[in-house]
């Protein structure tokens, strides 16, 4: 049976690398369409700046704010015992599509070379109201790419306007144990209020997540400026009422449809003049200690140029999962950079490169994807052709599983993974 099994899923391997290799072979036809005009956009933009002086570097700083630990655990009294995410795992909402039943439209947002090797789309119905945003991994959160016995891919989304309550974000804990058949649970990200007596929703849209062992660090932009907030998987609470509110409501705990909250338990904030907004974020394991690298969010019509760092994640096993701070609770910036690329939607640190992907200027136009040093810059390519917006479009994170080697990404419905060496393969 056991082999069998086996030889089933090897099939279905095959027959989904097919289809994704017709999706592709499709997309890059018509990227072979693309205008001159369009091309202006693999102008090289040279080698990464590094930024030293303190003027450059100070803005990047943040205050680590926590939150107290009684306000943590009057919630937790008043909702019940916090679970663990296999608890969650345990109670699927949904399961993802293999790209195979997706629609033409949601194939249509994967790159085209280099090409996704696993891909998947959300149910329409359970994602309306909602865009998409970052991707992180259990692959970040430890090096043996588990948490716990479980595969796991966390998918962050916001609502797509404002609700009476203000900006909603939550996660959907996907199970990757089963490539077959991913399932997801959603948690809404919430703030303690009221000394732990209540929670209110992030009020911000995500743009990027990192889950780095217990902890899952989470930009917050509009409405919450130059802010990471900070929030422990292993705090995560059931609601008890299913309703649009969010917070404590008559007869218990509402998360506008979810089933589960994660209540912050720490946030960075930025408070120098000329703090970037941030953008995405992801985990480097090629630097010593571990690092969160972070884009600056600039809008792709801006001339730039966008700033890029990294801060040192601390070795204190009473900190774990949070940045490295001085004395007065203060993380700097390790490194930083320039780069004269605009539109920045997803960073990557690896070793010496910077993979940085870039938007596309309108809605139905793919991006592209580039990686950039001290040395230069080069996009990837449209196989042989001279284009190189061969990358998705709409895609706003990026996130190295480094146990397998996957580089994973989300644009519109679908999540998608690829090997990172095939980007480098790809580079122009």
């Amino acid at each position: 049976m056991k082999h069998r099994g086996r030889h089933r899923r090897r099939r279905r391997g095959r027959a989904l690398r097919a289809a994704l290799a017709g999706t592709a072979l499709a997309l890059t036809a018509a990227a072979t369409m693309i205008s001159a005009s369009q091309a202006t956009d693999a102008d090289d933009p040279g080698a990464l700046k590094p930024l030293t002086a303190s003027s450059e570097t100070t803005p990047l700083r943040l205050a680590e704010h926590g939150v107290p630990r009684d306000a943590l655990d009057r919630l937790s009294e008043g909702m019940g015992r916090p679970v663990g995410v296999s608890d969650v795992l345990a109670d699927p909402d949904g399961a993802l599509r293999d790209a195979r039943d997706c629609t033409a439209d949601d194939r249509r947002a994967l790159p085209v070379e280099p090409a996704a090797t696993r891909a998947y789309c959300w149910p329409a119905a359970d994602t309306e109201g909602w865009q998409p945003g970052a991707v992180t991994t259990s692959g970040d959160a430890d090096d043996d790419g588990h948490w716990g016995e479980h595969r796991v891919i966390l998918s962050g989304w916001s609502t797509a306007g404002t609700t009476a309550g203000g900006t909603l974000a939550r996660v959907a804990f996907v199970d990757a144990g089963d490539p077959d058949r991913p399932r997801y649970t959603w948690a809404l990200l919430t703030v303690p209020v009221a000394e732990g007596r209540d929670y209110r929703g992030l009020g911000s849209t995500v743009s990027g997540m990192v889950w780095y062992q217990d902890k899952l660090l989470v930009t917050a932009g509009r409405g919450e400026t130059g802010a990471l907030y900070v929030y422990d998987v292993d705090r995560l609470q059931r609601t008890t009422v299913n309703g649009t509110s969010v917070g404590r409501v008559p007869g218990g705990w509402s998360a506008a449809g979810a089933r589960y909250v994660l209540p912050a338990v720490a946030s960075y904030r930025a408070n120098g003049a000329g703090a970037p907004l941030p953008g995405g974020i992801s985990l480097d394991r090629s630097t010593a200690p571990d690092s969160l690298v972070a884009h600056e969010e600039t809008p792709a019509d801006e001339d730039g140029p966008t700033r890029l760092w990294r801060y040192a994640f601390a070795t204190d096993p009473e900190r774990a999962g949070l940045l490295e701070t001085d004395p007065v609770a203060h993380a700097h910036a390790i490194a930083a950079y320039e780069t004269e690329l605009t539109g920045v939607r997803g960073v990557l640190s690896y070793r010496s490169g910077w993979y940085l992907g870039r938007t596309a200027g309108a809605r139905d136009e793919r991006g592209t994807l580039w990686r950039q040093d001290a040395d230069g810059a080069r996009p990837t390519r449209c196989g042989a052709d001279e284009t190189h917006r061969c990358w998705s479009g709409p895609t706003a994170s990026l996130s190295y599983w480094q146990e397998t080697g996957d580089l994973w990404s989300q644009s519109g419905r679908v999540l998608f993974a690829l090997p990172l060496a095939s980007v480098d393969r790809s580079l122009d």
